[in-house]
């Protein structure tokens, strides 16, 4: 197993949720937080702040980790917007390149989706991008690079039945072509789990 797997297993385990919903995940059989007093620490009643907490680390976490000042700003880019703030928070994250690429099935994970960005596989418009955070505009558009699109481990990643590409990504599977057709709606977004973004702005609003 590598490092980077045993992490993201542990992420599940703290936050007492099987958060990609991995078949393999160690939470399927192990439901509590690791540790020594981790079936212990499970039990123990939250505060309201508590409850806020995790669903704020749940949804940091689900993105592949967001640091706090960069999930930061995108709650006060969220909070700016006209409309609900919940509905705008998920939008911005939905939006995200990494999150796109992820959501298209082009990798396994969102930390997969990161590592093609970040080693320059990605265009977005015909140009290369390779900031993982960069938030798309509707009807952008993405592609893997043409001394790329032989990759095995995206072929891998399109031929598995995990997940299904969800109706506001439109995918061209054989040229490896991705569009954002529209910001998504909180409703639509296929969580594996249960994600309270009502939360995460009453953590962010205290």
């Amino acid at each position: 197993m590598t490092k980077r797997l045993k992490s993201k297993h542990k992420v599940d385990r703290r936050l007492g949720v099987n958060l990609w919903g991995k078949p393999k995940s160690p939470f399927n059989s192990r439901a509590y937080p690791p540790g020594q007093h981790g079936q212990s620490a499970g039990k123990k009643k939250r505060s309201d702040y508590g409850v806020q907490l995790q669903a704020k680390q749940k949804l940091k976490a689900y993105y592949g980790n967001v640091n706090e000042r960069q999930f930061r700003n995108i709650y006060k880019k969220a909070s700016m917007q006209k409309g609900d703030t919940s509905e705008n928070l998920i939008g911005l994250l939905e939006r995200r390149l990494d999150a796109v690429v992820y959501r298209a099935k082009l990798s396994t994970t969102i930390f997969s989706a990161r590592q093609l960005i970040n080693h320059g596989h990605v265009k977005v418009n015909g140009k290369k991008v390779n900031i993982a955070s960069y938030v798309l505009k509707e009807e952008e558009t993405i592609e893997i690079r043409d001394k790329s699109k032989q990759l095995a481990f995206i072929d891998i990643a399109l031929a598995n039945k995990e997940r299904d590409v969800p109706e506001y990504i439109q995918l061209d599977e054989k040229n490896k072509k991705v569009k954002l057709v529209r910001t998504p709606k909180f409703e639509e977004v296929p969580y594996p789990v249960v994600m309270e973004p009502n939360l995460v702005i009453e953590y962010y609003s205290r």
